[in-house]
């Protein structure tokens, strides 16, 4: 199983968005600084995530959501739910 899944950084409230087989783990890694994408962005939450039976489907959908149209969606759908600072 692969996961994509987005992140939010309680931070600067900026989202990440990647693909992984171990969510957990990758989750961990990402909050003890061991991305370098979003080391200085910690603490992250995970806002959402999704379940594929492939890697491609995973990565196709990953950059979806790395669009514009992904991006828009995206908004749309969490901004209610994103912390206001």
């Amino acid at each position: 199983m692969y996961y994509v899944y987005i992140l939010i950084s309680e931070k600067d409230q900026r989202t990440y968005v990647g693909y992984t087989q171990d969510l957990q783990e990758r989750f961990k890694c990402h909050n003890s600084g061991r991305v370098m994408a979003t080391k200085n962005r910690r603490p992250l939450v995970l806002l959402y995530r999704e379940e594929f039976e492939t890697m491609i489907e995973a990565k196709r959908r990953e950059l979806w959501w790395k669009s514009s149209t992904g991006r828009k969606k995206l908004k749309g759908l969490f901004e209610g739910k994103m912390m206001d600072k």
